[in-house]
């Protein structure tokens, strides 16, 4: 019974006819919460979690190579609502993060908020109009980051765990459809 309904609360059709009022409150306290609970994450443990994921993101594209353009550059990610950065290289054929206290001077930044970082990895947003509209920042080396938004538009989550691709494009959904309400005003 208790399976049955966690598996109906978590399939993207019932998330989405939750009422707006509980998605739009939702929508505004995670950050909230996310960002007193991040705090006590370590950077290892970021660390441990991000760059393997990453990996299976790219695969292909740090074997082809498209990733050497970044070898001996910095690019800083920030996650504007939550106050959350990384910074990351390539290396070695590799990606490499570099904690915080390191004090990298970025040779390039992308920042937004979690919100619609999580629409462009649920592809329901592009990184350019998001750009245009001025919800993603780039600063910093051009060209630089005209490769870096080249890579994000190529992200296929369907090299993520299957369960992992299903949560993003289940938050994906929802975020949409409630920002969607939000801008018309029709919850």
């Amino acid at each position: 019974m208790i399976r049955q309904l966690s598996r109906q609360l978590y399939t993207p059709f019932n998330l989405q006819k939750l009422p707006f009022s509980v998605r739009s409150r939702a929508l505004s306290y995670l950050p909230k919460i996310l960002k007193s609970s991040l705090r006590f994450v370590t950077f290892r443990a970021q660390k441990t979690l991000l760059i393997p994921a990453l990996h299976s993101v790219f695969k292909e594209a740090i074997e082809d190579g498209e990733f050497d353009f970044l070898t001996g550059k910095w690019l800083k990610i920030s996650i504007s609502d939550i106050n959350l950065q990384w910074w990351l290289s390539f290396q070695h054929d590799s990606l490499i993060m570099a904690p915080p206290s390191q004090a990298i001077q970025e040779d390039v930044s992308f920042s937004a908020s979690g919100d619609d970082l999580l629409l462009i990895a649920g592809r329901k947003q592009d990184p350019d109009t998001l750009f245009f509209q001025r919800r993603l920042q780039i600063e910093g080396d051009t060209e630089l980051g005209l490769e870096v938004k080249n890579l994000l538009d190529a992200i296929d989550v369907e090299h993520l765990p299957s369960s992992v691709h299903k949560i993003i494009n289940m938050l994906a959904e929802v975020v949409e459809l409630t920002q969607q309400e939000i801008q018309h005003g029709t919850p």
